[in-house]
């Protein structure tokens, strides 16, 4: 199948396009890039350095992917900017590529709304299924687990997680790791409740919500402490799958500093 490509391009020749690509008018692409089959680039994208889309994603006007990381030891090595299958970047996008402090790339997976003025900062790592509303920043090597919604105009710290099923506030400042199944919201961002609205949405057995509430409430209304509250819910066969991946979150992220268990990736 051809390349729709609009005039007034600039497509370097060394660019890999694949079949059933789109191409708007005044969309500049570099010499290191491939583009899958099915991708729309609406019109006014840059694509540049070592940037690689997968197939059927929408790239919407004045997005920028892979420009240099903002990071003032960045040294100039060929970073790169993995983008999976099945995308939506709205307008004004920008995904900086990797930095040399961890594998030198920023990688966004399958599925995932980026919706307009989002930031994606280098060695960011975004999973499957996310939703970033509005004017959210994400600030370098940040990690969000699939499922995750961040709202409008959030700030994820640096080396901040924010797990899976998690759902972040408008307007909230994001200092500290944020666990999977929670809801958090604030200036700082503080857990206010399970996540439930993410969980019934996603098919999750009622038996294993109220086994997550339970290991909320546990954790953070009766403040029983990690290991009390394992040995609570195992005693009342509420130690399930989902659960389980609660408590080794909250027992990384305690490990770590400041409330972000990757920080140890900092001082390394």
């Amino acid at each position: 199948m051809a390349i729709h490509v609009a005039d007034q391009v600039s497509i370097d020749p060394r660019a890999e396009i694949a079949d059933e690509v789109s191409i708007g008018p005044f969309c500049v692409i570099g010499p290191n890039v491939k583009i899958g089959r099915g991708t729309y680039l609406h019109s006014g994208v840059t694509l540049m350095g070592h940037v690689e889309l997968g197939e059927n994603n929408q790239i919407y006007p004045g997005t920028v992917i892979g420009g240099e990381p903002q990071d003032v030891s960045y040294g100039g090595t060929d970073t790169r900017v993995l983008i999976g299958d099945d995308n939506i970047i709205r307008e004004s996008v920008t995904i900086n590529r990797g930095s040399e402090k961890e594998e030198g790339v920023t990688q966004i997976g399958n599925s995932n709304f980026l919706m307009a003025g989002c930031h994606v900062a280098h060695d960011c790592r975004i999973g499957n299924h996310v939703i970033i509303t509005n004017s959210t920043l994400l600030g370098g090597h940040v990690h969000v687990h699939d499922h995750a919604i961040l709202s409008g105009s959030v700030a994820v710290h640096h080396y901040a997680t924010v797990g899976s099923y998690a759902f972040v506030g408008g307007l909230s400042a994001v200092r500290c790791d944020v666990p999977p199944y929670v809801l958090v919201e604030g200036h700082p961002a503080r857990p206010r409740c399970i996540n439930i609205v993410a969980l019934k949405r996603n098919n999750f057995e009622q038996a294993e919500i109220e086994a997550l509430s339970e290991a909320y409430r546990l954790l953070y209304r009766a403040k029983v402490g990690l290991e009390n509250a394992r040995e609570i819910l195992n005693g009342k066969g509420e130690l399930n799958l989902h659960v389980n991946r609660l408590l080794d979150f909250v027992e990384r992220q305690q490990d770590g500093a400041h409330g972000r268990g990757r920080e140890r990736r900092r001082a390394a």
